[in-house]
């Protein structure tokens, strides 16, 4: 075999050698640098005008009415459930293919998470919903994994059919538009991170959308001290808690979203790149789209392996593709339900443990991704990646466990 045909965990030539350079994240320039220093000199550090220019300024790009930022996507969550009266006693409805903010944020409020499975979309599988409401549910949480928009037409109908909101965890999801409407405030409201490695970042920071104007004023009072617009400042109404953003953060997010609509357009044109000749390889699938996503983020860019079809493990996959130079790994290595927290959790209320076969197949046998990062290369580096995949197919039946 010649050595450009040998893998190089192998000893052959690796596809991106030793000096490629990836691109690096975080993006920034005179921009970000210039905003920061404007306001260091400035001498209003805290929660004023430039936080208010990009809460309007996110909003107005998601297509939501309302944007009110915090510190944190996590705090976020727990800023909306609060606002929605969830608390000990009821249920929310998550998937358990996660960060797992997605559940703690539920039981910080002393609410209960109920996994529903994921499909191949990697969003939670909305033929499963329905049958997992109960009356204790007080809301359906699902997941833009990756930036894959759910299924949010069916969602929607499902959550006013019984009567409860519907939260988008559009953590992954800056950009995301179904059916031409931006993710966030299609249902009742979404929370987006900042947090470093997110598609646009400060570092750390959140924000909760919304097309409801009584709901986001309720969510501004909980993330400012339980203050309420016009009020007296030492006059508090709400049990809130102090999550504000710096004006130094929102000035370098308002510069952060200068470039995301040129960013998310280059990364969901080499994702389409590779999704076409992926789908070409024996025993790889690709995240499944949906024709209502009319734009579509890519915070990671999510595919599964079949083992049996495709000749090796998922571990020697990974293991050989990063010997070629591709930034690979496998993911959550547990379903979420299976992190001690939330088993101690489950133990202290008397619920059993669920199974959710598909997010346990991706957990033990087929889930890979790659970041947002690699998916700002050029056209040159989705055509290595292809090769990448391509070349270890070939010399797969030599990659024993």
């Amino acid at each position: 075999m010649a050595t450009q045909d040998k893998l190089a965990i192998s000893g052959g030539n690796s596809i991106f050698g030793a000096d490629h350079a990836w691109p690096t994240w975080p993006v920034h320039d005179e921009l970000e640098e210039q905003a920061v220093l404007e306001v260091l000199r400035s001498g209003k550090w805290w929660f004023g005008e430039r936080v208010a220019k990009f809460e309007n300024d996110f909003a107005a790009f998601q297509d939501a009415r309302f944007g009110i930022t915090c510190n944190s996507g996590t705090t976020a969550l727990e800023i909306v459930l609060q606002a929605l009266d969830i608390g000990p006693g009821d249920e929310v409805l998550v998937p358990p293919y996660t960060f797992v903010a997605t559940a703690s944020a539920v039981m910080r409020v002393g609410a209960t998470p109920i996994f529903v499975d994921v499909d191949d979309s990697w969003c939670m599988d909305p033929s499963r919903v329905e049958a997992a409401i109960t009356l204790k549910t007080k809301a359906i949480l699902p997941v833009h994994f990756g930036g894959r928009v759910c299924e949010l037409d069916v969602l929607r109908a499902i959550a006013e059919r019984n009567g409860i909101p519907l939260i988008e965890d559009a953590c992954h999801s800056w950009g995301s538009k179904w059916s031409g409407k931006g993710t966030g405030a299609i249902g009742k409201c979404g929370v987006f991170s900042f947090q470093h490695s997110k598609n646009i970042t400060a570092g750390e920071g959140g924000i909760i959308l919304t097309d409801d104007a009584e709901f986001a004023a309720k969510c501004r009072s909980l993330v400012n001290c339980g203050r309420i617009s016009g009020g007296v400042w030492y006059h508090h109404v709400n049990l809130g808690t102090n999550v504000r953003l710096t004006e130094i953060q929102g000035a370098i997010l308002s510069a952060q979203l200068t470039r995301l609509e040129v960013q998310t357009l280059h990364r969901e044109k080499n994702a389409s790149f590779l999704t076409e000749g992926l789908e070409k390889i024996e025993g790889i699938q690709t995240q499944r789209g949906n024709t209502h996503i009319t734009r579509r983020a890519y915070h990671l860019y999510c595919l599964r392996i079949d083992p049996g079809s495709f000749g090796c493990s998922r571990e020697k996959f990974i293991q050989a593709a990063n010997a070629e130079g591709l930034p690979i790994c496998a993911g959550y290595p547990i379903p979420l339900y299976e992190q001690p927290v939330i088993e101690q959790w489950y133990r202290q209320h008397g619920i059993t443990r669920p199974y959710c076969p598909m997010v346990e197949d991706f957990c033990r046998r087929s889930a890979m991704w790659f970041g947002q990062d690699v998916l700002l290369g050029s056209e040159e580096d989705m055509r290595g990646i292809l090769t990448i995949f391509e070349k270890i197919k070939a010399n797969a039946s030599n990659l024993k466990d």
